[in-house]
Order: C-alpha cells, then sequence, then structure tokens
C-alpha cells in the first residue's frame, strides 16, 4: 500500500501499516517524536491500520496542540483507570467499578461510572494525584481487535459495556486499548504511551447523567476534567472560568432582582420580577420599533391550541418528544403550544389574499411550551416555558430574497446594538439520508439555494452544516461569542416552502390563478429568557444606561436634601427616565457602595451647595471604570441622559 504525505511524497508501506510505520520510514526521530496523526483530515493514533492512498500528516511534540481531542481522549482513559485503582486502594475489587462512556469533549474529558459508593468532590484531587502517577509509569497504550465473544467474555461483569458489545455485527472486530493492567472497549484515538500526555489538566466536577442519555436508564456518576497544552493555557481557562462564576446570570438574576424560578410554580419555568420585567419591556420595545418600521403587523395567539392544528403542521408526532403530553378538554384534545407557526398560518389562511397584499409579516411575543429533561435545564438559558420574538413572513417566491436579506440585516443589527459583534453564520441543510425531514426535496434543494445566494450577496462567512435544518425547511443561524469566548445559538431565519403545502395555503396571482406562497420564520433574540440569560453574562450585569432596569439613584448627603433629591427624581419620571432616591438612614458612602451593588449605572450626588446652584455630582460606571463629575447643571445633565436612552447608545 502507499500513502501520501504533505509534501506530495509517497510512502510505500506493508499492507495494513500505522501511522507508527510510516513515521517509522521517514526516520527513526520522527517515530519517537510522534503523537498522533491525520489520515485523509481525520485524527487517527499511531496504532491504528491506515486506509489505502491516504494523505497523512504526522503531529509531533512540535505541534501537539493538533492532536488535543487525541490527548483528552487518553486523560479519559487514564482518569478511568485512576478511577478504578482508588476504589481497589478502599479495599473493592475491580469488578466494583462499571464504566459508561467516556469522550473528549471542547477543552477536556468526562468518564461514567456506576461505583460501589459516590465519589464526592473531595476526592478529586487524589484521584487527580492517581493520574499523574499513571502518566509517570510511562505506560504503552496498546490497540487491539479481539472478537465479539472474546469481548463479552472480558466485560462480563460489566452491563454497560455487555450492551454496547452486543450492538456489534457479528463478524466485526471488537477493539480495545491496554494501558498496563487497564483494558477498556474502545475506538480510539489515543496517544502511544502515557508519558507522553501533558500534564495541563485538572479535574472539575462531578454530575449525574442518565446512562447514553434516557432518563428510563440508570444514572450513573459523571466526572469532568479539563486539559490543554500548557499550564499556561490551562491557567487562563481557568482564570475564565473565575470570571464566568462572577457573571452566571442565576446568580446575578438573584442579586439584581431580575427572575426568579420557584419549585412550587414548577421547574424551568421564570417568573419575571419587577427589575427583570423592565429589561424584558426595553427588549421587546426596541424590536417593536424595529418592526414597525419594517411593516411587521402584531398579533396574539393562545398558550393552547388542538392537537389536529400540530398534527396538520407536523410538529406532533415530528416534535413529540419535546412536548408536553396532549390533555383532553371536552372530548377533544389540546396541547400547550410548542410553536407560534401555525397559528400565524391559520391567521394567514382566515381571509383570502391577492398577490398585491405579500408580503404579509405576522409578528409576535409569542410564549411556548416545550419539555426539557430537568437536568438540562439551566437558569434561563434552558426553560420548560418561554417568549419568541417570533414572526413569519407570507411571500411571492419572487419577493423571497428580499424580505430574507431584510430579516439579515434586522438580525445583524440587533446582535450590533448589544456589542455582540463576533458571529458565525451557520446555514443548516437536511441530511439526505435521514427520514426527519418533510416535503419534496427539489424544493428543499431550492430554499438551501436561496439562503446560500442571500448569505453571499451580503458577503457574510458561514458554514454549511447537514442534519441542522428544521424538520420543514432549511435555515440560517446567528452563532454568537461573548465576552468570555463562549459560543451561543441565539437568532434564526428559516425558509419555508412545506408547510404552506401542508396548510394549503394560497394567494391570487397577477394571472388569476391560485399560488403557493414561501414563508419566512425569524426570531433574531431567539427568545427572550435565553438572550436575557446570555445578556447579564455578556455584560456581567452592568447593563447599559437605556437597558438597565434602575437608571439613576440619587443620593442625598444629609436628611435636609431629601426633598431636592425628590425633586430631581420627579423630573426624571417625567422625562421618562427610572430614578430613585436613596433616604435611607445610612452614610453617604455606604449608600454609594450599595448602588454599586445593584450595578445602577448613574448615581448622583446632592449636598448643599448643590441644592443651591441646581446641580449634582455624577458617579458613573463606565466599561473603562467610573467616571466622576462634580458641579454638573442638572437640566444639561437631564437632557444628556435623555439622548442616551433616545439612542440606545
Amino acid at each position: 500500500m502507499h500513502v501520501t504525505l504533505p509534501d506530495g511524497k509517497q510512502l510505500d508501506l506493508p499492507q495494513g501499516a500505522t501511522a507508527l510505520d510510516a513515521a517509522r520510514a521517514i526516520g527513526p526521530r520522527l517515530a519517537q517524536d510522534a503523537l498522533a496523526a491525520t489520515a485523509n483530515g481525520d485524527l487517527v493514533d499511531l496504532m491504528t491500520p491506515l486506509p489505502e492512498g491516504a494523505s497523512i500528516t504526522l503531529i509531533t511534540k512540535k505541534n501537539p496542540a493538533d492532536a488535543a481531542p487525541v490527548f483528552r481522549h487518553s486523560l479519559g482513559h487514564t482518569l478511568s483507570q485512576a478511577v478504578g485503582e482508588f476504589y481497589q486502594r478502599k479495599g473493592y475489587p475491580r469488578e466494583a467499578v462499571k464504566r459508561g462512556v467516556g469522550p473528549s469533549i471542547e477543552n477536556g474529558f468526562y468518564q461514567d461510572f456506576d461505583l460501589p459508593e459516590p465519589l464526592k468532590e473531595e476526592d478529586l484531587p487524589e484521584i487527580e494525584a492517581i493520574m499523574r502517577e499513571i502518566i509517570g509509569r510511562n505506560l504503552d497504550i496498546v490497540r487491539q481487535d479481539v472478537g465479539k465473544a472474546a469481548a463479552l467474555e472480558q466485560f462480563g461483569y460489566d452491563p454497560y459495556k455487555v450492551e454496547l458489545i452486543r450492538e456489534f455485527p457479528d463478524d466485526e472486530p471488537v477493539t480495545f486499548y491496554t494501558q498496563g493492567d487497564y483494558v477498556d472497549l474502545c475506538r480510539g484515538p489515543h496517544f502511544p504511551n502515557t508519558g507522553k500526555l501533558p500534564g495541563a489538566f485538572k479535574l472539575m466536577s462531578t454530575s449525574g447523567a442518565y446512562w447514553r442519555g434516557n432518563e428510563k436508564n440508570p444514572i450513573l456518576q459523571r466526572v469532568y476534567g479539563v486539559a490543554f497544552t500548557t499550564q499556561k493555557e490551562l491557567d487562563e481557562y481557568l482564570e475564565k472560568l473565575e470570571e464566568a462564576k462572577r457573571r452566571d446570570h442565576r446568580k446575578l438574576g438573584r442579586e439584581l432582582e431580575l427572575f426568579l424560578i420557584d419549585p412550587l410554580v414548577g421547574k424551568g419555568l421564570p417568573m419575571w420580577l419587577p427589575n427583570g420585567t423592565i429589561l424584558r419591556d426595553e427588549l421587546t420595545r426596541f424590536l417593536r420599533e424595529q418592526q414597525f418600521q419594517r411593516d411587521y403587523q402584531g398579533v396574539v395567539t393562545p398558550n393552547i391550541g388542538n392537537l389536529d392544528l400540530f398534527r396538520t403542521s407536523g410538529h406532533y408526532p415530528y416534535y413529540s418528544d419535546s412536548q408536553f403530553e396532549p390533555l383532553t378538554v371536552d372530548e377533544e384534545q389540546y396541547m400547550l403550544k410548542p410553536m407560534n407557526c401555525p397559528f400565524h398560518i391559520r391567521i394567514y389562511a382566515s381571509k383570502p389574499h391577492s398577490y398585491r397584499d405579500l408580503p404579509v409579516r405576522l409578528a409576535e411575543f409569542g410564549t411556548v411550551y416545550r419539555y426539557e429533561m430537568s437536568g438540562e435545564l439551566n437558569g434561563l438559558t434552558r426553560v420548560r416555558g418561554f417568549t419568541q420574538d417570533d414572526a413569519h413572513i407570507f411571500a411571492r417566491p419572487d419577493q423571497l430574497k428580499k424580505e430574507f436579506l431584510d430579516v439579515l440585516d434586522l438580525t445583524v443589527l440587533v446582535l450590533k446594538t448589544f456589542g455582540m459583534n463576533d458571529v458565525r453564520f451557520r446555514v443548516g441543510v437536511r441530511d439526505p439520508e435521514s427520514d426527519k425531514y418533510v416535503g419534496d426535496p427539489a424544493q428543499w434543494e431550492v430554499a438551501e439555494r436561496q439562503i446560500i445566494e442571500a448569505v453571499e450577496e451580503v458577503g457574510l462567512p458561514y458554514t454549511i452544516e447537514p442534519g441542522d435544518a428544521a424538520f420543514y425547511g432549511p435555515k440560517l443561524d446567528f452563532v454568537v461569542k461573548d465576552v468570555l469566548g463562549r459560543e451561543w445559538q441565539l437568532g434564526t431565519i428559516q425558509v419555508d416552502y412545506n408547510l404552506p403545502e401542508r396548510f394549503d395555503l394560497t394567494y391570487t396571482g397577477e394571472d388569476g390563478q391560485e399560488h403557493r406562497p414561501v414563508m419566512i420564520h425569524r426570531a433574531p433574540f431567539g427568545s427572550l429568557e435565553r438572550f436575557v440569560g446570555i445578556l447579564i453574562e455578556h455584560y456581567g450585569g452592568d447593563f447599559p444606561f437605556w437597558l438597565a432596569p434602575r437608571q439613576v439613584m440619587i443620593i442625598p448627603i444629609a436628611d435636609r436634601h431629601n426633598a431636592y433629591a425628590e425633586t430631581l427624581a420627579n423630573e426624571f419620571k417625567a422625562a421618562g427616565l427610572r430614578a430613585e432616591v436613596d433616604d435611607s438612614n445610612g452614610r453617604m458612602n455606604a449608600k454609594v457602595r450599595d448602588a454599586e451593588l445593584h450595578k445602577i449605572p448613574v448615581m448622583l450626588i446632592v449636598g448643599d451647595q448643590e441644592e443651591a446652584r441646581r446641580e449634582v455630582s455624577v458617579r458613573e460606571r463606565t466599561p473603562e471604570g467610573h467616571k466622576e463629575r462634580k458641579g454638573v447643571d442638572f437640566t444639561a445633565l437631564l437632557a444628556e441622559l435623555q439622548e442616551r436612552y433616545r439612542t440606545r447608545a
């Protein structure tokens, strides 16, 4: 067999040769330094046979970061071995520890265990120390193919491994990896030796996880770790995690009194407190203004609908796993609304339309309900009841491109307004091998092509993600990176030829004949709950002035200044701004500190001199730090803040 090197040269190797054989053929030093390889662009380890004619690249100690998924996977095996040794040292037999899966993940790895007694967080440093012992043993990691019967005999004590092995075809070998006396069922890839694994790793936490993600299966204990090529990268990552804890929207949501999730109300059902409601209202006002400029019409639809509506749309049964169970009312079945689009479709269909009427743009801040497993719920970012900034555009086919570009422009404007400028654009298309999609493949091809042409016309970089489309049509998702470098999928635009077909929607064309409209589904925020949760963390609770629930705190130096402070607060309110007076008994410095803790962007200090001259002393929170101004004319300041609020600066 032969393989091709990056410079185009070919190596002749024995049949079934590995990347290590290729490295040895080039030179002994390369064979010593090699850590992993790529074959036709896929990461492989040095022990796996290469495909005939593969284009290969060898990864060495000079570029170990290229092999990060491989060394993270090997560290997962090292964790698994260390946990086994931890329990053996406590007197348990080797077979007492049973194992689920243990893949590499972004920034690290995890391993699932069925343990004789639960691991505690305080056990993690000891297990981490055992991992470092194992690395220090310089154990060769050996790959071996065995028959199915031998594999079942090897893991007869472990029901999780047995379940996986039984799913293998009888004529397909099962792959084991061995390091020292530790053996595991695994496809790989792995580093060739534990001694070559980087030491820049840390075990972070444990949690419960259903076996194979199914809540009907046993709950296993999952141990998470992070790993990087260098200690510097690990330290930076851990520092970023600490910053993420400080910005955690659940923590700030409590401190700033924005939202509440009450177990008596129900898991995943947030309630907006007064401060959070102001924040939500500012967001909806901003988007409604933009929609008004673009000729959207507002509608309001029920939170429950007849099950037949969702059968017709396809949401039931296509999304039945993520919906609440139907309920029976007067011998009819109903569902909590999982989507707004079927309701908007019925509004469109409620009267005839001419080609002159189109496009029809229907918009709603509509609350929907989805069943999420309790283990996946997370503050505002993963909930069971949420409000989408939803709209559906019913257009003629010749109007589609213009409408799509306008929605694209609106969504980019929304993200820029909130300082979310690091965005990547993801085109989700159907997977032809999957049966989860409905409609004519030819229409799918048209819709996918129209999205790609629109994105290319405005010069946006994009990736194509097969299998990421909605069941009824392809989509463009906006994936935003926040200030901590984390990615969030927010807005979406979807092109849909299928639901108009399923609901038999029509308009009368210039020729007097009936024609089928095309739909655009769009939600620039995605959902208010998720968007607010991300905003809280993006800003760290320090919202810009226009968005801050509490905009101005007026702090009298002494009780005799309270009346002047109240007069100023009333003038702010008359001008449409949110202002409060802290007339508590505390000292001025304590009041300033309290306003700081509540992240109020503008603090005004008033005393004798300020009252005599109708002035204020200003202390502002800014991204660059505090900004202070003394002797500021109040009328001028009021005009300045009004303008900042009006322009959403």
